[in-house]
């Protein structure tokens, strides 16, 4: 396993180095070179630049103290801006070739300053709209839905990705949220933590302040598995929040069912869980899996309404893009899938870099009729 990682780790350094690599002879070329020692100190801090994320990932996972946070966000920070600067460092080679070949007035630093800049202000962006969390609202109808829960509304909250960027202060705005919005019930459907190493117990202390009419429920997500598991279920238990381990509850006549993500990532067991969950097909039911993924398994076994996370809708682009490769219409929103309902939540956090274009967090408030 330690020579897998380190394989990993090595080919996504490789990939960083050739990416600031790009970027700095793109400005240099383009911009023209400072003069020394100017030229110097840049070389340094790109090849600085360019370790700095997987270095504070590293440090992350065996240390919490604010120094190390305070690394990581800057680190994850420049990561985001490395996205687009490398797209606008493709960009512009583009326009110079567009320039050269129809002869337009424009010059390559023009051009190159002009990229560079909409890189910055994407990334500016992409941290303001990760930092803004909306509230969505849907309105689901399930067969079978016990009269008493029609009206009633429960609250979706996802990826929190609480670690090193998301704290405590983060769950505490959400928990004030719910609040004033008094779902009837929570449903956390995984990646809670980010899996790195945290004070888990005072990440999630907040929780405690949430005491919605039916309770709140967790399922683990990838994340959640990463490391520490034992640590941040206990962390989760404490906070007032039940943890669905392949387990059903009845909630007033709603049947609600939480798969944990190594469980659902395995068809096989997945199918069985489900078979074996003794769910009543007359009566509605809910289930929690963190993935958006075997869903003709859970529409045979006759769920009404699958609730997931893990996408982020793809966070920020072009990564929107490639996530809707691989889970298409079920990237985001509501969406149906034969008998079954599928709400696929974008997540209120974020992992890597703490910004969102193209994409929003959300609590979802989701009403029964």
């Amino acid at each position: 396993m330690s020579s897998r990682i380190a394989v990993a780790v090595s080919i996504i350094q490789s990939i960083l180095l050739l990416v600031h690599l790009l970027i700095y002879e793109t400005w240099i070329a383009l911009s023209g070179a400072p003069r020394q020692p100017w030229l110097f100190i840049l070389q340094i801090s790109f090849t600085i630049l360019s370790v700095s994320f997987l270095a504070s990932s590293l440090l992350a996972h065996r240390f919490f103290n604010r120094p190390v946070r305070t690394y990581y966000r800057l680190a994850s920070i420049w990561l985001g801006f490395v996205n687009f600067a490398f797209a606008a460092a493709c960009l512009a080679w583009i326009a110079v070739g567009i320039t050269i070949v129809f002869n337009l007035p424009f010059s390559q630093s023009g051009i190159a300053n002009f990229f560079f800049g909409l890189a910055l202000f994407a990334t500016l962006y992409g941290l303001a709209n990760a930092a803004t969390l909306r509230i969505r609202r849907v309105t689901v109808k399930l067969p079978g839905l016990p009269a008493s829960w029609r009206g009633r509304v429960a609250a979706l909250v996802t990826d929190t990705h609480l670690g090193h960027i998301k704290g405590r202060n983060f769950i505490s705005r959400i928990v004030t949220k719910l609040r004033q919005l008094r779902a009837d019930v929570v449903f956390i459907s995984g990646d809670m933590f980010d899996g790195t190493h945290v004070d888990a117990p005072r990440l999630v202390s907040p929780w405690r302040q949430l005491t919605p009419k039916f309770g709140s429920y967790f399922v683990t997500g990838n994340h959640d598995e990463f490391s520490g598991l034992n640590g941040y279920l206990s962390a989760i238990r404490n906070s007032g929040i039940r943890v669905l381990n392949n387990e059903t509850v009845n909630l007033d006549g709603l049947q609600v069912l939480g798969v944990p993500y190594h469980d659902s990532a395995d068809p096989e067991r997945f199918r069985s869980i489900l078979a074996n969950a003794d769910l009543d097909r007359s009566r509605a039911s809910v289930l929690l899996s963190h993935v958006p993924h075997s869903l003709p398994i859970a529409e045979k076994q006759g769920i009404s309404l699958q609730l997931s996370g893990h996408t982020h809708g793809g966070q920020i682009f072009p990564f929107t893009w490639f996530t809707s490769r691989i889970f298409g219409a079920y990237t985001y929103g509501l969406k149906r899938f034969g008998d079954l309902l599928v709400y696929t939540s974008s997540g209120a956090g974020t992992w890597g870099p703490p910004l969102r274009v193209c994409t929003a967090p959300e609590i979802v408030l989701i009403q029964f009729e």
